[in-house]
């Protein structure tokens, strides 16, 4: 008799808590509506975080480059590396004897001479398949490379840059040369001394990895992220921020790092001197020298 009692009160108890599958239903509907709520704002929470992460790596090569300048009487290295090259991979601190003079200053590129002031390995000593991606101090954690079919050269196998040095620098006749001189016109090292504007030249960049987003996004750009220096044509549109439009980050010659939607200006679009393919000369942005003080 207790036992049939206990049975029934226990029975009554259990019917109480359980659920009909309407109740079921509308319970997933419910979590469903709240996820479909805070997705998007926690992928754009992970979006903003890497945009943080992208700015602290970019202080970092900043810094970097102000070590570079103290220990090198105010000069920084020079935009290209052996990206453009193909050297001898078993020894590639030695310029071959054959190497062009306008391509002597690419071993001493900016990848290659500043890591190990920092304790990283200096990009021509990585192995193919083995370059540094996203995860890493080289990379935006924002980089994603789209198919390599995309591309004239595979990314995978040869490593991108998702950071590019403004080639601009370069371009002007009155920076040092290399080590060792070179008799072509066009120089590698910047003397940050003499730049007239720091906070306004740009030095490092977000470089977009998506052939056609370039010219902010009007028009197709030939190999995007082979290189470790590019013109504006090449500026990122990884980083959304505030519910803006896509943009990316840029490393001035003074140390800041801001965020911006663009670079590229309407009035560039049929302008196309040489390699420059934007900016023109006397651009306060891009160029560290004022024209009428060149020597």
């Amino acid at each position: 008799m207790f036992w049939r009692a206990y049975r029934q009160a226990s029975h009554r108890w259990t019917a109480g808590v359980g659920f009909t599958l309407i109740e079921v239903l509308v319970v997933v509907a419910i979590i469903s509506i709240l996820l479909s709520i805070l997705l998007p704002s926690l992928r754009a929470a992970r979006d903003q975080a890497k945009c943080v992460v992208c700015a602290a790596r970019l202080k970092q090569w900043g810094l970097a480059f102000e070590c570079y300048a103290a220990a090198n009487k105010g000069v920084i290295p020079h935009c290209d590396g052996l990206d453009r090259e193909d050297p001898d991979p078993n020894n590639p601190d030695v310029i071959p004897p054959y190497a062009m003079p306008w391509t002597v200053a690419n071993w001493h590129g900016w990848v290659d001479l500043l890591p190990p002031m920092i304790d990283y390995q200096a990009w021509r000593y990585y192995k193919k398949w083995e370059h540094p991606r996203e995860n890493t101090f080289y990379q935006c954690p924002m980089a994603r490379p789209v198919g390599d079919s995309d591309y004239i050269r595979e990314r995978q196998k040869y490593g991108y840059f998702s950071y590019a040095m403004n080639s601009c620098l370069e371009l002007d006749e009155s920076t040092w040369p290399p080590p060792g001189g070179t008799d072509y016109p066009m120089p590698s090292f910047l003397d940050t001394a003499r730049i007239f504007c720091p906070q306004r030249v740009v030095l490092l960049f977000d470089q977009l990895l998506d052939p056609n987003k370039g010219y902010g996004g009007s028009t197709p750009c030939d190999d995007p992220g082979q290189h470790c220096g590019s013109y504006p044509i090449a500026f990122s549109a990884r980083h959304a921020r505030g519910g803006s439009k896509l943009g990316g980050n840029i490393l001035f010659c003074d140390g800041h790092v801001a965020w911006q939607r663009t670079v590229w200006k309407p009035e560039w679009d049929d302008w196309n001197i040489g390699l420059q393919q934007g900016p023109p000369r006397n651009d306060p942005n891009w160029y560290p020298y004022p024209v009428d003080r060149a020597p």
